[in-house]
């Protein structure tokens, strides 16, 4: 009955209603997560077309038309494949060291080359935002391999799932959900473009709906911005969304640092000073090259991404602005990587070194252990978040261990074992 009433409304013949603007819409991400696995399937289709129908009644009162809501959302259905990807945690975290390894090869670099050569307009869209063509390049191949992998869902029924099925994404995927009305009702991109991952984001540079609206550029100016078949748009967009979140022309993202001998390691992901604060603790370019003027101005922070033993990094604040893509260190350092390889730059003085994964249970014991012992690092999650991370900083200081907060096989084993009752 419910879908009957909603098509019935879609479908009504009256004439269209004076577009609105509408509510705000923000750009605010998604809750990160996995799903409880005891609301997995408990919304059946009867709450989602309940939820549909409020959601259609809210657009119309808001002053969109009949017809575009029917564009927009007549014949949505639920997406399982949505609700497994949102439900889904890897039982084992790829370290860092892995994770930048599959990213940053040859092969990549190799055809960023060729990619970023490829794009005329790209000297131009360096010149008006002041964003690397290299960081660019790197942003493009990280989010959907130069526009090769986009997605293939839904955008609109992904979003329609998420509001109705999950709650604590509901009311950001409404707000994307109202941003897909806006950009079909305006005319800026037809439903059939709509096209991405399972979280909504969309092109070659892998936008969500209300980023598009607010931050999407044509590269040439003028016209539409077309983010999926147009590299210079998709690339123009990304500076400008860099730019929005605080990119400073000119600074770079990081740089590798070798660290003196008894360095005081739990300084890593903490002070944010300038470089010339940090040498005089006994960090130093490891290229032995000088600041350039804007990174010697700029707070810095140092980061052991792989612990005490692998590669040291000051990070600079692009560093954080690349995370406005996926608020990820392995992510950002990634990008940043890539990039200063397409650029020419070597490998690494310190290399990475052998990690092994760890699996969700140990991850979840070892926050819980923390927390018993009281170090407070958040709720037992599995996720090693800056939260967990100066938790066990603060643990390793206490048993005189190097506080660099990285998580080991055998930190785990400690840590199990300092919480277990002593025999009675």
């Amino acid at each position: 009955m419910q879908r009957r009433v909603f098509l019935a409304l879609a479908a009504a013949a009256v004439a269209p209603a004076a577009l609105a603007a509408g509510p705000p819409i923000t750009a605010a991400g998604p809750p990160s997560g996995p799903l409880p696995s005891d609301l997995l399937g408990a919304a059946g289709d009867q709450a989602f077309l309940d939820w549909l129908n409020g959601f259609y009644a809210r657009e119309l009162a808001s002053g969109w038309s009949t017809s575009v809501l029917a564009q927009t959302l007549t014949g949505l259905a639920p997406d399982p494949r949505v609700l497994e990807h949102n439900a889904s945690q890897p039982e084992f975290s790829r370290p860092i060291s892995d994770y930048v390894g599959r990213n940053v090869t040859p092969g990549v670099v190799s055809m960023g080359r060729v990619r970023r050569d490829g794009v005329s307009l790209l000297p131009k869209i360096v010149d008006t935002y002041g964003v690397p063509a290299n960081i660019l390049t790197a942003i493009w191949a990280m989010e959907t391999g130069f526009g090769g992998n986009q997605g293939s869902m839904d955008v609109v029924r992904s979003l329609a799932t998420l509001a109705a099925e999950d709650p604590r994404r509901h009311a950001w995927a409404e707000q994307q959900l109202e941003a897909c009305v806006r950009i079909i009702g305006t005319g800026v991109a037809a439903r059939n473009k709509l096209i991405g991952s399972w979280a909504g984001a969309m092109g070659q540079t892998q936008m969500e709906p209300a980023t598009f609206l607010s931050t999407a550029v044509t590269a040439a100016g003028g016209g539409k911005p077309d983010i999926w078949s147009n590299s210079a748009d998709a690339l123009a967009s990304a500076a400008n969304l860099l730019v929005k979140a605080g990119w400073v022309r000119g600074q770079g993202w990081a740089r590798e640092v070798l660290l003196a001998k008894r360095f005081d390691v739990s300084l890593s992901e903490g002070p944010k000073q300038p470089p010339a604060w940090w040498e005089d603790k006994g960090v130093n370019r490891a290229d032995g090259r000088p600041w350039s003027p804007e990174d010697t101005a700029a707070q810095a922070q140092l980061i052991l991404p792989a612990g005490a033993s692998g590669p040291a990094f000051l990070i600079f604040p692009n560093h954080f602005t690349i995370r406005t893509y996926n608020n990820s260190l392995a992510y950002a350092l990634s990008v940043g990587l890539l990039a200063d390889a397409l650029g020419g730059r070597g490998a690494l003085t310190t290399p990475w070194p052998r990690e092994l994964p760890i699996s969700l249970e140990d991850r979840m014991a070892a926050q819980a252990a923390l927390a018993r012992l009281g170090y407070n690092p958040g709720a037992p999650d599995g996720f090693i978040g800056l939260g967990t991370r100066q938790a066990l900083r603060a643990w390793q200081k206490d048993q005189h261990l190097p506080a660099d907060g990285y998580l080991t096989p055998d930190l785990v084993v400690r840590l199990r074992s300092a919480t277990k009752s002593p025999p009675g």
